[in-house]
């Protein structure tokens, strides 16, 4: 390794020293699906996205809840403090499209349909409030 790769690897060792995140990937749902419920926690306190999360009805909301909560985890190892009311906030949820798999759906007069089967990735961090 370089000079310069090293560097900007001790560099962003350090950030994630102080960064609380957790990541999720090869999740086994679309992105679009994601997002949308992405949405509805970015920006908010945890206790809330946490309450949001748990009683949405749709699927990807349960993975994102469980993704969540290993977030706060993370953020209690690394700080040796637990969360209060009012610390800690979604600071930026993203989701990112990950491997597709591809399977041929058999169609009338000898055809076939292309079926994708989307994953996705995604990244949580959180941040203290001032």
């Amino acid at each position: 390794m370089g000079k310069r790769k090293r560097l900007v690897a001790e560099k962003r060792k350090e950030t994630n020293k102080t960064t609380y995140f957790a990541k999720l990937n090869h999740c086994p749902t679309s992105p679009r699906k994601m997002n949308q419920v992405a949405a509805l926690v970015r920006g908010l306190d945890v206790y809330q996205a946490l309450n949001i999360l748990k009683f949405n009805t749709r699927e990807a909301s349960g993975r994102l809840e469980k993704l969540l909560k290993s977030a706060i985890a993370n953020y209690e190892a690394k700080s040796n403090e637990r969360v209060g009311e009012n610390t800690l906030f979604v600071k930026s949820v993203v989701v990112d499209s990950a491997v597709q798999a591809k399977r041929l759906r058999t169609a009338p007069q000898g055809r076939g349909y292309r079926i994708r089967k989307r994953s996705n990735h995604v990244t949580l961090i959180l941040d203290k409030k001032q």
